[in-house]
């Protein structure tokens, strides 16, 4: 069931390009004009956190995208302000262009004037890359008007790729994000590595990463603070690999929500392998609204995972109903196959470490436990089952306890 990863060598020609142009930048001084490197100051950019530099970025943009070779926009160190940035690509000739940043992009605090829901935007892209830097999406505003008022603006993703393809993202930061940090949507053969995401755990709708109907994407050695999902997974995602990252807080890993709509396209071949959960609502979760829809899950692996104090640990929720308002009360009609826990310990928040509540028109099948070693308050954390069929093994902790369920038609 583990994946195996493939070579790309659109992604080494493009590292390469990325570390070449980092010692052409090591060595010359902001102002120097070098071949193959625009550098945003000289295109107007100011670095006082204040003026608008959106058209230095896209001035840069035009410029590389008309060059017949490689190319790196520079932004130096500072604070630059950019109400938004659009990065059209389909009629960009250039197949390798680099950002890197050094210093801190900053959006406008002025929340309801936006009209885009998503500030910094890639659409139809090819060999973009994204080295280093903050993007400081300056939500606290944002938050507080929707704690406090139901009629604010929904905010908008800081980082978002759309119909995109062989990207990469290095060393890149993200905090306080008006609504998701980084949206990957219709995109292929993407890496995403080094990424650090931050924002209050209280905060809303901040999901880290958020994929869907996407192919081949890799999230490599990350760590994720946030105040809803550290990655979401939506329909039409596979061949998925997430791998050395850490959660917390936030809700976990999930798959879903899938199965709002009847004609939806399904979540397949998605591996999370050596993960830390500290303190999150959830570990790893699928989760479907209970309604008629197509939509299915399978062939997911979740291995080597730890849990710190985390309050639903593994958990699968075919009654998904977040605030249980205007909750559909049908039947899920997604189906979630060929799932496997294998190597995961660690203390859950709550009694139930593991709560399986599947949907009796399409019960779970093929689910697969071994070596599940959860604890609650120095004892084996116990397990909810609701149809769920497949096997366990192992010793010790919720494998032990997996047939104390609250229904016979379970994990045998």
């Amino acid at each position: 069931m583990i994946m195996a990863m493939r070579v790309d060598y659109n992604i080494i020609i493009t590292s390469a390009i990325i570390v070449a142009a980092a010692s052409i930048i090591s060595s010359t001084t902001a102002a120097t004009t070098v071949p193959g490197l625009i550098n945003i100051v000289n295109l107007g950019a100011i670095a006082d956190g204040k003026t608008d530099s959106t058209l230095p970025f896209q001035s840069a943009w035009a410029s590389a995208c008309s060059s017949s070779k490689p190319v790196t926009i520079y932004v130096p160190s500072g604070r630059f302000f950019i109400r938004s940035a659009y990065f059209q690509g389909e009629r960009c000739s250039n197949k390798a262009i680099n950002f890197r940043i050094d210093g801190t992009l900053l959006a406008p605090t002025d929340y309801g004037k936006s009209s885009s829901d998503v500030w910094i935007k890639f659409e139809k892209a090819t060999g973009v890359s994204i080295s280093g830097g903050t993007l400081d999406g300056r939500g606290t505003n944002l938050w507080a008007c929707k704690a406090s008022s139901s009629s604010c603006p929904t905010g908008a993703n800081t980082l978002g790729f759309y119909n995109s393809r062989d990207i990469i993202i290095n060393g890149l930061s993200s905090i306080n994000s008006q609504k998701f940090h980084i949206v990957m949507n219709g995109c292929q053969n993407v890496k995403l590595q080094g990424i650090t995401i931050s924002a209050p755990g209280n905060s809303p709708n901040t999901d880290g990463i958020h994929i869907e109907f996407s192919t081949g994407v890799t999230v490599l050695s990350s760590r994720i603070a946030t105040g809803d999902d550290c990655v979401s997974i939506g329909p039409g995602s596979s061949n998925l690999w997430i791998q050395s990252i850490t959660c917390g807080p936030g809700h976990g890993v999930s798959i879903g929500s899938l199965g709002w709509s009847a004609q939806e396209a399904g979540v397949q071949n998605v591996t999370l392998k050596t993960a830390t959960f500290k303190s999150t609502q959830n570990g790893v979760r699928i989760k479907t609204w209970a309604r008629e829809s197509n939509g299915f899950v399978k062939g997911v692996v979740f291995q080597d995972l730890t849990m710190v104090q985390v309050q639903n640990p593994v958990i699968i929720d075919q009654n998904y109903c977040p605030g249980e308002h205007n909750c559909p009360h049908q039947l899920s009609g997604v189906a979630i196959s060929d799932v496997i826990y294998e190597d995961i310990r660690g203390t859950s928040a709550t009694d139930v470490g593991v709560k399986l509540d599947c949907s009796k028109e399409h019960p779970c099948s093929g689910i697969k436990m071994e070596d599940v070693n959860l604890s609650y308050d120095n004892r084996p954390a116990q397990v909810s089952c609701t149809n769920a069929l497949g096997t366990t093994g192992g010793g010790g902790g919720a494998a032990a306890v997996i047939h104390d369920t609250t229904s016979s038609s379970c994990l045998m």
